[in-house]
């Protein structure tokens, strides 16, 4: 593969990309992680300006993005919620068309999937979805990169998903999983069940893939034949008013000992997106206990820290992956056969 492929396109959703495109870009990743273990300089963006777009804070979108730019020797350039207005003050399209004048690429990480979207639409220069209310591709990329590396390959692989069934990430790991020829299993209550457009498109993919896309309320049968096992937060940001609910809903599908010692793979490993509440040690999580009494949500100590998990080696990922994704569309290069 040339840059041709890549160049001036968008990361809007996995769907985007082919699952060979896909490959080749963990690859890349994979390369570039490589590549810095040595020391070895990389700067196939010198000299480009990139816009990191922060409606919705966050610990590693943003740390990732920065350590990618300054490693591809580009400037970031950091707009938070205070700076920006996107649907306010100043329309989407007229913030694109000013950002697009001034930067060589734009992150998104916000409220609305439409938002990065007309980003794409208007601004003429290569948009990457940090996260948005519908999927969280950049996260995916570090995800199956993950899998990769602890396993060789993905096909064939299992990824139960202990978690609610309507949110970002898990549409971006079922879309993508179907896309890469993984089986998928969600794990969750009827009443979170994911969203029957994202089955729908998800299982169109898996037809092409020989992938298999399962939904079930049982999580010891989703966890059975599991490779590895993912979980999130029981209540993303802006749903924290219904977290009484899901404490009730979600219960019973808590990644804890008893859990996972119905796994058959002595090899399988644990992902988490982060942040975790894996005990009550931060304000939030004491908060939590103290409404609630739960002193663990998604995720207990004993699965987040034993030898099986792998959700620090995800986090670091966020790194090279976005770096390749950023080097493929946004630089003038042959990115090397990986």
């Amino acid at each position: 593969m040339t840059e041709s492929i890549f160049q001036g396109r968008s990361l809007l959703s996995t769907r985007d990309y082919t699952k060979d495109e896909l490959m080749y870009l963990i690859g890349f990743a994979e390369h570039l992680k490589e590549m810095k273990r040595q020391n070895i300089e990389h700067h196939y963006l010198a000299g480009k300006n990139i816009a990191l777009l922060f409606e919705k804070t966050s610990t590693r979108t943003r740390a990732a993005f920065t350590t990618a730019c300054i490693d591809l020797g580009a400037h970031p350039e950091y707009l938070g919620k205070n700076d920006i207005q996107l649907g306010k003050k100043e329309t989407v399209r007229d913030t694109a068309l000013v950002l697009g004048s001034m930067f060589d690429g734009i992150e998104f990480r916000g409220f609305k999937q439409e938002h990065v979207e007309d980003l794409a639409k208007y601004s003429g220069v290569p948009v990457w979805n940090g996260l948005t209310d519908k999927e969280h591709p950049t996260q995916m990329l570090a995800d199956f990169m993950t899998m990769k590396e602890n396993f060789g390959t993905l096909e064939g692989l299992t990824l139960a998903y202990c978690g609610q069934g309507r949110n970002n990430v898990q549409n971006s790991l079922m879309i993508t999983s179907a896309i890469l020829g993984v089986n998928y299993v969600n794990a969750t209550p009827a009443e979170l069940e994911p969203d029957p457009a994202i089955v729908e498109v998800a299982q169109a993919f898996a037809a092409k893939s020989g992938a298999t896309i399962t939904v079930t309320n049982d999580p010891v049968e989703a966890v059975r034949h599991a490779d590895a096992v993912y979980t999130n937060v029981w209540a993303a940001m802006g749903e924290e008013s219904q977290f009484a609910e899901r404490v009730r809903l979600m219960s019973p599908y808590q990644v804890n000992a008893e859990l996972v010692s119905h796994i058959e793979n002595p090899d399988w490993i644990f992902l988490h997106c982060l942040p975790a509440f894996h005990n009550a040690e931060t304000d939030y999580a004491a908060d939590i206990k103290d409404k609630h009494g739960i002193e663990a949500m998604e995720v207990t100590d004993d699965v987040f820290y034993c030898d099986r998990g792998r959700q620090f080696e995800q986090a670091e990922n966020r790194m090279h992956t976005i770096k390749a994704i950023m080097a493929a569309t946004l630089g003038n290069l042959y990115i090397p056969c990986v």
